[in-house]
């Protein structure tokens, strides 16, 4: 296997690229290296494997390039081009070259970052006629979203029993942390009530069709405003994190929205989406799905605190954004 530093450094230089390139920006986070260019961005997966996610050999990365391409194509079919080799011959990498394939990258369209909607909500730029689209967006897309016996398993009782008890496992070293012992102890009684009183509900959702192939991480960071809009990044790494009821994707995007205190435009979202989607019974899920989404945010950024490359101002920051979600969550737990 060839070292990341190995493939980055090739991808740092103008003639690896099959196109004139001026300027690179590599851009990273903890699964991807991602590289810029004046009108593509290249995103090549890092060989790690955290358990959920296993891209440790150039098989599974590449196949999950494949993947990640066919399932954005979904939302996005003119952002995402295809899936292209770097190649080496004779020390030299090239992108769709000649010689063995060394790695996969995904091949995007580059949009201006300042079309992002989570900037654009900074900005206040963002009205009820764009969350009126989006909303038509987002409830087409998951009428169309593939459903079947095995995706529904998803929406069972038992998974998201599971799903809720992980979380709780895993965010018990942050109590008095990030999330203070009686917001710890109100959250997880408020959870295991709801579900314990409303099995009917869950199943109702699995018999109505709403567990489908979602997006998996809808929120404003992964969409573009810009000639149209563009929802990306949809989690291509494990099924489990997509596979779920389409109130799920709803909540973490009008979740991000309050966040974001832009509470009047999270009420039209849900308002125009369950309009065009037809799913007045979403209304029910909600506050169960906004606090679980609020929940799982809290627990991410809590995990920043245990990561020995991050300094003490950076901790220092996500303890108080880690604090900001689980806040939220406990407030959406009161309406339980």
């Amino acid at each position: 296997m060839y070292s990341p530093n190995f493939i980055v450094e090739a991808m740092l230089k103008p003639e690896t690229y099959p196109e004139p390139v001026s300027k690179i920006e590599l851009i990273q986070t903890h699964i991807s290296f991602v590289f810029l260019t004046e009108n593509y961005v290249y995103k090549i997966k890092k060989p790690v494997n955290f358990g959920f996610l296993d891209f440790s050999s150039l098989k599974k990365r590449h196949l999950y390039c494949e993947k990640e391409l066919q399932i954005n194509k979904r939302l996005c079919p003119t952002l995402y081009l295809e899936v292209v080799s770097i190649t080496n011959n004779s020390g030299i990498l090239k992108m769709g070259g000649d010689g063995e394939a060394v790695e996969f990258a995904v091949k995007m369209r580059r949009l201006p970052q300042e079309q992002l909607m989570n900037k654009l909500l900074q900005k206040n730029k963002i009205n009820d006629q764009i969350i009126d689209k989006l909303a038509a967006i987002i409830a087409n897309f998951h009428t169309n979203a593939q459903t079947n016996p095995e995706i529904n398993t998803f929406g069972r009782l038992e998974t998201i029993q599971t799903n809720w008890t992980e979380n709780f496992t895993q965010t018990q070293k942050y109590i008095n942390q990030t999330i203070p012992q009686e917001d710890y102890d109100a959250i997880q009684q408020k959870i295991n009530t709801f579900i314990n009183k409303n099995p009917s509900l869950f199943e109702q959702r699995i018999a109505d069709g709403r567990i489908r192939d979602c997006h998996g991480d809808l929120y404003s960071s992964n969409i573009f405003v810009a000639d149209q809009i563009y929802i990306f990044d949809a989690i291509e790494f494990n099924d489990r994190f997509r596979y779920s009821d389409t109130a799920s994707d709803v909540a973490f995007l009008a979740m991000d929205l309050d966040y974001q205190n832009h509470q009047a435009l999270s009420a039209y979202f849900i308002k125009q989406y369950i309009t065009y989607a037809k799913d007045a019974a979403l209304s029910l899920m909600l506050p169960f799905y906004k606090c679980y989404r609020a929940y799982v945010r809290g627990k991410v950024v809590s995990f920043r605190l245990d990561d020995p490359n991050i300094c003490a101002q950076d901790k220092v920051a996500a303890t108080k954004e880690a604090s900001a979600y689980f806040r939220l969550a406990a407030k959406y737990a009161l309406g339980l």
